[in-house]
């Protein structure tokens, strides 16, 4: 994968029917806290963190960094979506030739499911990627026992590659490529 850091960031904000993804700010720390002390956000990612302990470690601008954009409903936080670079000794990261690549997370306050704005958000992202770095893959790392996850990896185009054991379970590992350029 490409590093980032070849790209101007943060991008402009990127605006799509309903949302709004863009780089973090200082209003945002409370989101960031309460996404990661949900049971429910964090039950396939390891579980939740004390919110005593996040309220201490969290810094006043979360997120800041390359790759992270804040998921923004009417003015508000609702979660991130990422593209960050999995190594390709990782598990799964071996599975295509060319090393390391994007990998797309995300993450939304539960108070958002159920509404599509995971798969808004990830498309706008993904559009930007293949407009960023034209012609480069984007993997995705989920575990099987998240059907949600699943179903939103392939609404979003992710082609199974793999399955294989991290973390303590079965994990599923897609692999999404840009759509061709016209002729």
């Amino acid at each position: 994968m490409a590093e980032l850091a070849r790209v101007t960031w943060p991008p402009a904000p990127i605006a799509t029917a309903r949302l709004v993804l863009r780089v973090s700010e200082a209003r945002d720390r409370a989101a960031f806290i309460d996404l990661f002390a949900s049971p429910e956000v964090r039950v396939h990612l390891g579980g939740p963190r004390p919110r005593d302990e996040l309220e201490r470690a969290v810094p006043e601008v979360p997120g800041r960094r390359p790759g992270l954009f804040v998921v923004e409903l009417d003015g508000a936080m609702i979660g991130t979506v990422t593209l960050e670079r999995r190594a390709a000794e990782r598990p799964g990261g071996g599975l295509l030739p060319d090393g390391d690549h994007a990998e797309l997370g995300y993450m939304l306050l539960p108070r958002a499911w159920g509404s599509g704005y995971a798969a808004e958000a990830s498309t706008a992202a993904l559009g930007w990627f293949a407009g960023a770095f034209p012609g480069e893959r984007v993997v995705l790392c989920t575990r099987v026992a998240n059907a949600p996850s699943l179903r939103l990896a392939h609404t979003l185009g992710f082609t199974e590659m793999a399955r294989f054991e991290e973390y303590g379970a079965e994990q599923w590992f897609g692999v999404w490529s840009p759509p061709s350029p016209p002729a």
